[in-house]
């Protein structure tokens, strides 16, 4: 009786009043999608998916992860952008409460390569159809806690598991390894990094969870003096989107779709096309669309000045307005 419990509450409550509804469908799929959120059913109207966040884990360890396919990575996206193609609205996220960092999970960490691939991420995230979901701290990049103790956790399940692995005789520092990277809901939970004060400026009380330690160098406070941080790449990101309805609303459309570490796909509405351009490695890339863009308009770019032939720094993004 779901959805007849769905279309109670819609015709019952939701209707009646000025809101917006989001189902966490942790069963759903690409299949079944269009039965919560077509507008027809008078359901909701949107709904999470969880198959792009179960990427990349190892089958039969504890939030285990190896390095993920990006060609799987694309068709997952491109897949759930097909489900709303005419019909019903989705979402896109890389991020959330239960979830790595999205900058430790997807970009890269790294001092090197943390600032310059969560800028990348936050343009797949406002560049693609569906409503953006961002969490909070991944505007300026936080990343994973990585704690070195069971001590420092204070997820129960990563505390659970911890002591099964205990139990059976495994090897407890390669779980605790495991979880600096793919697992441990806590590195998502750390407190947000205001300013370089104790605690980050989150509390003068003890905190829940330790502040990450590289909150004296990353935090907002920083970020909002520097023109080049990731708060302001961020805020760029969101005003291009907001004044670009093609962004929002347009045709999606996947290129090159087996490189294995460029995403490339186009926008088009109205007329108007826009191509993006993102490079998942730490290594130059390029990108094969077929199309020419040495006459393209560069619409952002999170190096601040991108070529014209489709090659790609480590990390890059560009979006392009095609002539």
């Amino acid at each position: 009786h779901l959805h007849d419990y769905l279309q109670e509450m819609n015709r019952e409550v939701l209707s009646k009043y000025d809101v917006m509804s989001l189902a966490e469908g942790a069963g759903m799929i690409t299949s079944t999608a269009l039965n919560f959120v077509d507008e027809d059913r008078k359901e909701l109207n949107m709904g999470y998916h969880f198959e792009g966040t179960n990427l990349g884990y190892i089958p039969g360890y504890f939030k285990k992860m190896g390095p993920f396919s990006l060609v799987d990575f694309k068709k997952i996206y491109s897949d759930w952008d097909a489900v709303y193609d005419k019909k019903g609205w989705g979402t896109i996220y890389l991020g959330n409460h239960d979830q790595p960092r999205m900058t430790s999970r997807w970009g890269n960490d790294s001092m090197e390569f943390r600032a310059v691939s969560s800028k990348m991420l936050t343009t797949f995230l406002l560049s693609m159809r569906g409503t953006p979901y961002y969490y909070n701290g991944d505007e300026i990049g936080m990343v994973n806690a990585k704690f070195d103790k069971i001590e420092d956790y204070r997820d129960i399940e990563t505390i659970a598991e911890y002591e099964k692995v205990k139990i059976a005789g495994g090897d407890l520092k390669q779980f605790i390894e495991d979880q600096k990277t793919g697992g441990a809901r806590d590195n998502g939970r750390t407190p947000f990094q205001w300013n370089s004060s104790k605690n980050g400026g989150f509390t003068k009380a003890e905190p829940w969870l330790k502040v990450n330690d590289n909150h004296i160098t990353l935090n907002a406070e920083a970020q909002e003096k520097d023109a080049n941080s990731v708060l302001n790449y961020f805020r760029k990101m969101t005003k291009l989107r907001k004044t670009n309805p093609i962004l929002v609303y347009g045709k999606y459309t996947l290129l090159d779709k087996e490189n294995p570490n460029v995403y490339a796909f186009t926008r088009e509405l109205n007329g108007k096309k826009v191509l993006v351009l993102l490079n998942f490695s730490s290594k130059n890339a390029l990108a094969n669309t077929g199309l020419n863009i040495s006459k393209a308009k560069v619409l952002i770019d999170n190096y601040g000045k991108a070529s014209k032939n489709g090659a790609l720094r480590p990390y890059e993004s560009v979006i392009y307005e095609l002539k």
